[in-house]
């Protein structure tokens, strides 16, 4: 009788990052997806830099969390349009992340964001994955981000309306959340608020999600920084010129007041 290998009756491991789809083939829905991550990834840099000083932390933008492993493997998937994890490298075994996979890290994100361009039923679907032997079934994202990945902060961006709705995890269960005096949602974890804010970016006029700190001041992009030191270069330069001025203008006077003395016939140096 043959000798039973260790292999022979192990069941395969379950695949890692590199081994799944990074991508369910789905369109971008609209024209403002791509830059509205943008946006929020570049003005929250120095947010995270501070929070994570060796660097360790993710963020996916249309990436897929995988949950549970089916097939097809995107079925075990739900991608955030934009979504932040805390304490994670952003490569993983020396490779560019290409999903995020729970049941090799199990940390979960600490807040994702859909992009809606409908009404937003699709991202408030709250279908439980129903006790069946069909693994193919998909239940509602919403479920899955509250009672499977347990996403302590979820926000659905209605962009057609610029509306955001913003539900926190109490307990096992979302809570819609209620913003503050300023019109923004505080994300506690990270010493920051979200919101809506209107304005230009990207030659796109129209609502943006944006961040905030805790008293209410915008972050800023790496752009809006830069020109924003500029300016201040510029005023710093317009004010010095003008001190200059002044003191030419003292001088003037001084001089003038000068020779009228004289003409009296009175030394200005000796008063």
């Amino acid at each position: 009788m043959a000798e039973i290998q260790e292999q022979d009756y192990l069941p395969p491991p379950f695949p890692d990052h590199t081994q799944l789809p990074e991508s369910d083939g789905s369109f971008v829905k609209n024209f403002q997806e791509h830059p509205q991550s943008l946006l929020l990834t570049d003005s929250i840099g120095p947010v995270l830099e501070r929070l994570h000083p060796n660097g360790d932390y993710a963020i996916g933008q249309d990436c897929g969390i995988y949950w549970r492993e089916v097939d097809p493997p995107e079925k075990g998937a739900e991608a955030p349009d934009w979504f932040y994890v805390p304490d994670v490298p952003p490569n993983l075994d020396g490779q560019i992340r290409r999903s995020y996979v729970l049941w090799r890290e199990y940390i979960a994100p600490t807040i994702a964001v859909e992009f809606a361009s409908g009404d937003g039923s699709e991202e408030r679907d709250q279908t439980p994955l129903l006790a069946t032997t069909d693994r193919s079934t998909r239940p509602g994202k919403f479920w899955v981000y509250e009672r499977i990945i347990h996403i302590p902060y979820y926000g659905i961006f209605l962009i057609s309306q610029g509306e955001l709705e913003m539900y926190e995890l109490v307990g096992a269960s979302y809570q819609r959340m209620l913003p503050n005096v300023r019109g923004h949602y505080p994300i506690e974890p990270m010493g920051i608020e979200i919101g809506v804010w209107q304005g230009s970016y990207q030659n796109q006029t129209q609502s943006w999600l944006r961040w905030w700190d805790l008293e209410g001041n915008l972050l800023l992009t790496g752009t809006e920084r830069a020109t924003l030191a500029e300016l201040r270069a510029e005023s710093a330069e317009l004010r010095a010129k003008s001190a200059e001025l002044r003191a030419e203008s003292a001088e003037q006077k001084a001089a003038r007041l000068a020779e009228q003395l004289r003409s009296m016939g009175i030394d200005p140096n000796l008063l």
